[in-house]
């Protein structure tokens, strides 16, 4: 898909404007609607996305995946009272296996493993980096097959702050196992070294996914400029 292409579908579900619907009313409902019974979900924090998901009607299994100790063991918390829910050992998703430095924001949900770029720090402050931690990383495709059938419906949501790329490099082949996803995607570089959005509209329309929806994300105070954008799409 061309960037021209790629603006007009971004004006034409009101990506411009500065008003539009939030997360929590669009997040949820290609869960239901596709009959979704695998959630997985990369770069869980405390389980944010997971409980918005049950409150919206989603009952099957959820596996999360978090890299950072306090929030592993937060979230490990709120999901040992759903059967349905089950929390991998602490670790990143990425292209590799091994061990890595995760970047600690301020305020947890944009921690990442790439350092963090200046417009993102002035869009939203509160994000600068306070601390290190190191991580085990593991591929996708080596702990997929622990946790879906043949068969499954299973859904990938990744936000992992500029590092999707490599969730999905790690995922490789086995992309053909997913119904749908939902990823967090950039307009311009946040974080040194992240595949911008163009290159996701290319990647998942070859794999046969074509857009569900958008939604909205963060923004540059100063101007009101989109900086980032969740993105759904479903099986072609």
């Amino acid at each position: 898909m061309s960037k021209t292409s790629i603006k007009k579908v971004l004006r034409r579900i009101g990506l411009g404007s500065l008003a539009g619907p939030s997360r929590k009313q669009l997040l949820r409902n290609p869960l239901v609607q596709m009959d979704i019974q695998v959630l997985l979900d990369v770069g869980a924090n405390t389980g944010q996305y997971a409980m918005e998901a049950r409150e919206k009607g989603y009952k099957g299994r959820i596996i999360s995946f978090e890299p950072l100790p306090d929030e592993h063991a937060a979230l490990t918390r709120n999901a040992e009272r759903d059967p349905m829910w089950l929390v991998h050992p602490r670790a990143a998703v990425g292209a590799g296996v091994g061990l890595a430095i995760v970047n600690v924001a301020a305020n947890s949900g944009s921690s990442s493993l790439l350092p963090m770029l200046a417009t993102h720090r002035a869009a939203a402050p509160q994000s600068q980096y306070v601390r290190t931690a190191e991580t085990p990383v593991i591929r996708l495709d080596s702990v997929i097959d622990d946790y879906i059938s043949s068969g499954d419906r299973t859904f990938l949501k990744i936000d992992t702050q500029g590092y999707e790329g490599q969730v999905l490099d790690g995922l490789d082949e086995r992309i053909a196992c997913l119904t749908g996803l939902q990823i967090e995607l950039s307009v311009v570089p946040l974080y040194e070294g992240q595949r911008l959005y163009t290159y996701f509209f290319d990647l998942l329309g070859q794999h046969g996914f074509v857009l569900w929806t958008l939604i909205p994300g963060l923004r540059d105070p100063t101007n009101g400029r989109l900086l980032q954008f969740d993105a759904v799409f479903v099986r072609g």
